[in-house]
């Protein structure tokens, strides 16, 4: 055995040991053995690991191998999120096809994460940009096709001039391209959809049953999907359609003062075709941000459209206006304003000087004038005649919709959308449509599967694809007459949906999925960033119902625990490549090894916190692995027992600490429990070779996960059988616990007068007694009556005199 800490070649005998034996490939058991499903979020191959990485993939890791150690058959797989606009800007810039560039990155990256000794199963290893991989996709697209879960339709989306791209509401922030910071403008396109919003309510509901989720992210996701119960009523329009208004307020309905339109609204455009300045208006709308969090703080502007509504109550006349907060996406596209009720229409109607009613007033006590600021809480209605006055919110909201009969319905409104996939870039996912001119947008023949992406190797702006004829030319799959092939691509969310459960049949070439799925599935941890919460999340969901409910899975939720774990912080903000404060993994393997580097990205935080780098964390780390692998290299090679004893009794408590704090995934106090441990048994006689026997196995038991490349040399070199991979977790012994002696505190109304060291667990008799007899405390309750004692077992006597 070294003397001293060598961490490259520990490093290599473990991963070598690991390499040669496949020790994380994993088969399905059938036994009694339970399954343990861990996934980490799998990553975009950008070439180079950085520290939010290796943070993400060593949490997933330690949780893996600390199940495996708990006896079950634990599968952890790793793939590449290939796909998508990086890969494609940086082959434009570099001059390289984006399958070179992608597949020389995935190669350097798999080599990074190996040494960091990740138990990955790599026989299982995926890129989504793989044809045997994206084949099922397309497969899957054609039976929703047939189900009616997607749709084509012309949509006005966001378009980034930079990317050339479509990008969803998500990946808008704060009127920019989520990648390239262009000022997104709209477009009026047609594209493809999946109807995730026939799944709204399952995946609401679904949110209950997921106790081991952040409640965070149920939150958002709730948020998101926003659910609400109101009425859609009809205003008859002169000249014009009805306009149908969805409302979950019409208790307010008799404070309606104008009625607004979306600038992409059938209305607004009819009234355009014959109003310059309008049409001007409308254009001005279609530039900007659309995101509700930027229209929320956007000045409000609008212009009368000079076409009225009829009030259905009341037969008044209301003006009709285009403004540039209604979405047309959202309900009808047109809202009933009351501004005395709602902000965005009390600031709109300020603007524009029209009128503001009260028709709710504020609970008894609560003065409030509408005219300077909208009253938005429930109170009692008013200034809405006999019928209403006087009525609660709630009551008035029932009788409003009694006396609109066939005028208004009930309806449940969801804020979710429909999913646009349609991206119009080259490398991606190929769409499986062809459009013929007799038999119009028909799906490629399964036979035919899969619509390979070929291969270009000089990118320039926009979809090369478009003009490729070898890949445009098709006969129609229905008659056999020449066609065009679909030249957009799929979303990369699309392939990042259902990657969970392909890893579970990797090799299969008939189908998508087959039973092996139903075995791994659900996974029982995935770990991931926050900012995953409203896409890849909610529509890795959807993609596991339809799974479901087209007989390819059984279980109706793709993860059952969620871990959110933090960024990695320097300096107070997130590590960057523009920030210029980014930290080199890979250098510090080089320096330190990698037991090392997992070490400190486990100890400086709990797993959901941010962590701050600290390069003293650092050494500090490598010391304590010194200190460690020095300590254990004198541990007894012997069978010993342990004998009772105090420092026993104090390891077992701290390894019931630490075994506490593994089952909630705070690997930060189970390394500090480790330290303490250590600590402890460098401070025990060197004859008590039996304790530093135990002590040293739990110490190599309970780091195993965190530095397997130390454990697992010092294991098999200190003679223990098989791998401390497989070793039982340590339990505690409950006869170590228990005490001899214990030091009580002694009080005397409460004040602390003085401690008394006695035996453990004395009945309440003797100990009393062994407290009257103490000399240094009687002066305390001389010439008084005691009234009371007070005792908690074994640390506190309190002594009520008077």
């Amino acid at each position: 055995m070294s003397t001293s800490f060598e961490a490259d070649r520990v490093d290599q005998l473990a991963q070598a040991y690991w390499a040669e034996h496949r020790t994380f490939e994993v088969k399905e058991d059938a036994s009694n053995k339970a399954k343990f499903y861990c996934l980490s979020m799998l990553p975009y191959p950008s070439g180079k690991l950085h520290m939010g990485h290796v943070r993400n993939y060593v949490i997933g890791d330690v949780i893996s191998r600390y199940q495996r150690m708990q006896g079950k058959n634990v599968l952890q797989p790793m793939g590449w999120d290939a796909f998508g606009l990086p890969a494609e800007n940086a082959a434009i810039k570099h001059q390289a096809s984006p399958a070179t560039w992608t597949y020389e990155n995935i190669a350097q990256m798999r080599a990074q994460l190996k040494r960091l000794g990740l138990g990955l199963d790599w026989s299982r290893e995926i890129a989504t940009c793989d044809d045997s991989y994206y084949r099922w996709e397309q497969w899957f697209f054609i039976q929703c096709m047939k189900k009616g879960l997607v749709y084509r339709k012309n949509s006005v989306v966001n378009w980034d001039p930079v990317d050339q791209t479509v990008l969803a509401n998500e990946q808008v922030v704060d009127g920019r391209g989520w990648r390239s910071g262009a000022l997104v403008e709209k477009k009026e396109i047609p594209q493809w959809f999946f109807k995730i919003t026939a799944y709204a309510e399952e995946l609401l509901s679904g949110l209950d049953g997921l106790p081991g989720w952040p409640e965070q992210v149920k939150t958002m996701q709730r948020n998101w999907i926003g659910k609400s119960e109101g009425l859609e009523i009809q205003f008859e329009v002169e000249g014009h359609d009805p306009l149908s208004i969805y409302t979950t307020r019409a208790d307010t309905l008799m404070g309606v003062t104008y009625l607004a339109v979306s600038p992409d609204h059938p209305l607004a455009k009819h009234v355009a075709k014959k109003h310059a300045a309008l049409a001007d208006f409308l254009e001005h709308c279609r530039k900007t941000s659309t995101m509700e969090s930027d229209l929320a703080t956007a000045e409000k502007l609008g212009m009368d459209l000079g076409i009225f509504a009829i009030h259905p109550l009341s037969q008044k006349k209301l003006p009709i206006w285009v403004a540039n907060f209604v979405l047309m996406e959202y309900g009808s596209g047109a809202v009933m304003s009351v501004p005395g009720h709602d902000e965005r229409d009390h600031e709109f109607a300020k603007k524009y000087d029209l009128p503001i009613l009260e028709v709710v007033r504020a609970k008894e006590g609560e003065a409030h004038d509408v005219q300077v600021q909208a009253y938005t809480a429930y109170g009692w209605i008013c200034h809405s005649g006999p019928e209403f006055d006087g009525l609660s919110s709630e009551a008035a909201k029932l009788k409003m919709a009694d006396f609109l009969k066939s005028r208004a319905h009930k309806k449940t409104h969801y804020r979710l959308r429909d999913w646009g996939v349609s991206r119009q870039r080259y490398w991606g996912t190929p769409i499986p449509v062809v459009y013929c001119d007799d038999c119009g947008a028909v799906p490629e023949r399964e036979e035919n599967l899969p619509v390979k992406l070929p291969q270009v190797e000089n990118l320039g702006a926009g979809n090369p694809l478009k003009t490729l004829q070898s890949f445009i030319d098709a006969p129609c799959p229905t008659c056999g007459k020449p066609a065009k092939r679909e030249t957009d691509t799929f979303d990369t969310f699309v392939e990042s949906s259902w990657y969970y459960a392909r890893y579970c049949s990797f090799d299969q070439t008939q189908s998508m999925l087959d039973e092996r799925a139903d075995y791994w599935l659900s996974v029982d941890q995935y770990i991931g960033g926050i900012e995953h919460a409203v896409m890849h999340l909610l529509y890795a969901r959807f993609f596991h119902k339809l799974m479901r409910d087209f007989g390819l899975v059984q279980s109706s939720e793709p993860f059952i625990n969620l871990l959110t774990q933090g960024m990695v912080l320097k300096d107070g903000t997130k590590m960057s490549k523009s920030k210029g404060n980014v930290v080199d993994p890979g250098a510090l393997i080089d320096r330190f090894g990698a037991d090392t580097v997992r070490l400190f990205s486990m100890f400086a935080a709990p797993p959901e916190q941010s962590l701050e780098w600290s390069d003293a964390g650092v050494e500090g780390a490598a010391r304590f692995i010194r200190k460690l692998w020095t300590y254990l290299q004198n541990c007894p090679r012997e069978k010993l027992d342990p004998l009772p004893s105090k420092a026993r009794g104090e390891l077992h408590q701290l390894l019931m600490k630490i075994n506490q704090d593994m089952n909630r995934y705070q690997f930060n106090t189970v390394v500090s429990g480790a330290m303490k441990i250590l600590n402890l048994l460098s401070e025990v006689p060197e004859t008590e070779r039996a304790l530093h026997q135990e002590g040293g196995k739990i110490l190599l038991c309970v780091l195993s996960p965190v530095i397997p490349h130390l454990t697992h040399v010092l294991w098999q070199e200190l003679g223990f059988p098989g791998l401390v991979l497989d070793a039982s977790w340590p339990c505690v012994d409950e006869r170590a616990l228990v005490l001899e002696e214990v030091t009580l505190a002694i009080q005397v109304n409460g004040k602390l007068r003085g401690t008394l060291t006695l035996k453990a667990n004395l009945s309440e008799e003797a100990l009393k007694q062994a407290v009257l007899n103490e000399a240094t405390l009687q002066k305390h309750w001389e010439g008084k009556s005691i009234r009371k004692w007070v005792i908690v077992q074994n640390r506190l006597v309190n002594i009520v005199v008077g």
